[in-house]
């Protein structure tokens, strides 16, 4: 929902068509303020040297470790051995790879609005005359059933949504190990997260991301800095070509993914009210490529959209009173929506007056 508003607020121009035009300059509706371009801000970026944590799943206790450490210092990491066959991950990439170079007429059946975002898009935010960022993408959903409309996911290539249906069900399954990992974690019952998320009563979605050739990329980026709303995140990238980059301090470290692993990345919900801040959700941001287009899969893992969250009640004492005063994930969603990505700005308005 984004409070009524039922249709973009100008028309909307796919990003992928404008790349494919053969221009050698960006429209300025694209080109970001200085302080936010890539080429300015990119103080630190050796993908050899300085990467995210890389976890094996298969570690046993000392994953688990490892991934309390990555949790509280990077709030990203890079998962391998996470039960989610590697032949599913590749189809799933290509098959939406297939998707977003059929004919436009095919991806205009799908065509998206601010009600839901539901479908095919090339904007996040409603704000008129907004900088845009370099991107087209699809978003559906995956869960509750209720939300689940197949009608609504692609019919070509011919075997997405039986890829689609298969492949959220394998990351479902790992979104609810990682839960009881981080539960346990923080000294709860290992059920105690899932729990405050809703049980089994959860959101899952799923954004497609496709980042056109661009011929300025030092101007622009496909993806502004935010953090993720939500309470996991699970990005299958394009490992041919980097573009994620996560804030470090001062610096942005673009991510150089591993073959056949997830990169996962703690969100907004488990943040600001379950951990009441001991993990972190951090800005990250992706960067455009003159030479290489990039399709990456975002599958969202959230709570029960209709109820409040708030820190578990263990984690709330005296000496680390609750940080941010409960609220429900559509009322987080729905800020979200209306601004765009916009930094930890949301983040940082939720605290509670001290």
């Amino acid at each position: 929902m984004t409070g009524g508003l039922q249709e973009w607020p100008e028309p909307i121009v796919r990003v992928q068509s404008l790349s494919e035009s053969g221009l050698h300059v960006i429209p300025d509706r694209y080109v970001k303020p200085p302080h936010q371009r890539p080429a300015t801000t990119n103080h630190h970026h050796n993908v050899n040297n300085n990467n995210i944590p890389i976890i094996d799943l298969g570690g046993g206790r000392s994953s688990d470790e490892e991934i309390w450490a990555a949790c509280r210092d990077w709030g990203f990491f890079q998962v391998v051995n996470h039960g989610v066959g590697p032949e599913l991950m590749d189809r799933a990439r290509e098959a939406w790879r297939e998707f977003f170079h059929q004919p436009m007429e095919v991806k205009q059946r799908y065509a998206n609005s601010p009600m839901t975002y539901e479908g095919y898009g090339s904007r996040l935010g409603v704000q008129k005359g907004a900088v845009l960022d370099w991107s087209d993408y699809y978003f559906l959903h995956y869960l509750p059933p209720a939300l689940k409309d197949h009608d609504k996911w692609p019919s070509l290539p011919s075997d997405i949504r039986e890829v689609i249906d298969e492949y959220g069900k394998q990351v479902v399954e790992f979104c609810g190990r990682l839960m009881r990992i981080l539960s346990a974690n923080l000294g709860l019952e290992e059920e105690r997260l899932q729990d405050a998320f809703g049980g089994t009563n959860i959101g899952a979605c799923l954004r497609v991301n496709f980042y056109p050739k661009c011929p300025q990329p030092d101007l622009t980026l496909g993806l502004s800095s935010h953090s993720d709303p939500g309470g996991l995140t699970i990005l299958l990238p394009d490992h041919q070509v980097p573009g994620l980059q996560v804030r470090r301090g001062d610096d942005w470290i673009t991510v150089k993914p591993a073959e056949h692993a997830f990169i996962v990345n703690i969100g907004d919900q488990i943040q600001v009210v379950l951990s009441n801040a001991i993990y972190r959700s951090v800005e990250h941001r992706v960067i455009v490529n003159s030479a290489k287009e990039r399709v990456s899969l975002a599958f969202f893992y959230n709570p029960k959209s209709d109820i409040p969250i708030r820190p578990v009640n263990e984690l709330v004492t005296k000496e680390r009173p609750a940080l941010y005063p409960p609220m429900t994930f559509d009322q987080y969603r729905l800020y979200i929506r209306t601004k765009g990505p916009c930094g930890k700005s949301q983040v940082e308005a939720l605290k509670s007056p001290r």
